[in-house]
């Protein structure tokens, strides 16, 4: 194509985009940008914690509670690799050094690692010594009361310090947890039984879903206690919640909690040069309430407690630094796979743990073809 006829075609191009089929002028915004200008410009932690033995504790957001800076994730003590045996030792071990935050989910493993957790607490008055968390799939309300009341069960408890809404994946999940006969009606009722103390959300896809769900929260005049997010060194270049959420969680008092520091070992997998103890790091680094890290054998509790040994406050130019060496590993989310890809997408893969939708909807729209 020769010049002339380029710029001919890009000015027709310009004059379709500057009207609308009416003739009005549209103004077009651009597409949102984002990938940030700067990965470091982060919020950063001005207070490391309060150091008790070999563990740092932070407030759970705006509340007066004391939690640990490292969280247990429950997702790994239920690994078939890992035998019932190991995990109640692992449990107790961490609890004894100083691990307070216990994470957990109705749906990890079939149950299983709420049923591992439940053991290990109920013995030697363990269960008073933790924070205790679970989270909930249904998105209506008779769902999530259903697992709420077997996730006490399986963890041998009469209540769970925070329950969260699992996997705000969608655009709709706001919506449906929201929603008349909604999740969030379950959770309400649950917490007025004493059976859950704070509620929370969860999500790994996008962080325009979470700002999705703290939109809808705030027209409905509902505060969050706390909301769940994958914080790395990868996520500060790519569709980050650390740069588009966090921020917003720490004005809002809502407490930040980390997950997917290491993307269940896949983040390792890039071959970044970056030590497993600095992905820790970075994440102890930013202003959360704890880091929540999969624990399935010695050598990765023995880690997660050397991190916090020599943890030291970094400030901008450190952090820049190291996420400089991330940065040619991170543009595309390759590596970041619950970004990317179905891989950490339960709920897609088990729509029925979701639930049926409410009698409203069902009401609307009895059939669709």
């Amino acid at each position: 194509m020769e010049r002339r006829d380029f710029l001919k075609g890009a000015a027709l191009g310009a004059g379709l985009a500057a009207a609308s089929p009416a003739g009005a002028a549209v103004s077009d915004p651009g597409l949102p940008n984002t990938r940030p200008q700067d990965p470091a410009d982060l919020p950063l932690i001005t207070d490391a914690g309060e150091r008790r033995g070999e563990m740092l504790y932070r407030n759970f957001g705006k509340t007066d509670e004391k939690i640990s800076a490292i969280g247990m994730g429950g997702f790994h003590l239920g690994k078939s690799a890992v035998t019932d045996d190991e995990a109640t030792r692992l449990i107790h071990a961490g609890i004894d050094r100083g691990i307070t935050f216990m994470d957990n989910c109705w749906d990890y493993n079939q149950g299983r690692s709420e049923e591992r957790m439940g053991i290990a607490l109920e013995q030697n008055g363990y269960r008073n010594k933790v924070f205790l968390m679970s989270k909930m799939d249904g998105r209506t309300k008779e769902e999530a009361l259903k697992q709420i009341e077997q996730s006490l069960r399986r963890l041998r408890t009469d209540h769970i310090d925070l329950v969260q809404h699992h996997e705000i994946l969608r655009f709709d999940d706001p919506d449906r947890v929201f929603a008349e006969g909604g999740a969030m009606e379950g959770f309400m009722e649950a917490k007025k039984q004493g059976k859950l103390r704070y509620i929370g959300f969860t999500g790994h896809k996008d962080p325009r879903i979470h700002l999705q769900m703290l939109s809808v929260a705030q027209e409905r005049g509902f505060h969050f206690d706390s909301c769940q997010m994958p914080l790395n060194v990868m996520d500060a270049h790519f569709r980050s919640f650390g740069h588009l959420v966090l921020p917003h969680l720490v004005r809002e008092g809502i407490a930040p909690l980390a997950m997917k520091t290491f993307g269940d070992g896949v983040i390792l997998k890039s071959d970044a040069p970056i030590k497993p103890i600095e992905y820790l790091h970075f994440s102890l680094n930013l202003p959360v309430s704890v880091v929540i890290t999969g624990i399935q054998n010695q050598r990765d509790l023995d880690q997660a407690f050397e991190a916090v040994k020599t943890f030291q406050p970094m400030d901008k130019a450190k952090v820049a630094e190291l996420l400089s060496r991330s940065k040619p590993y991170a543009l595309e989310g390759k590596y970041e796979l619950f970004k990317t890809s179905a891989t950490f997408d339960g709920t897609a893969k088990n729509a029925a743990w979701l639930g049926e939708d409410v009698q409203s909807v069902k009401k609307l729209a009895p059939v669709m073809e």
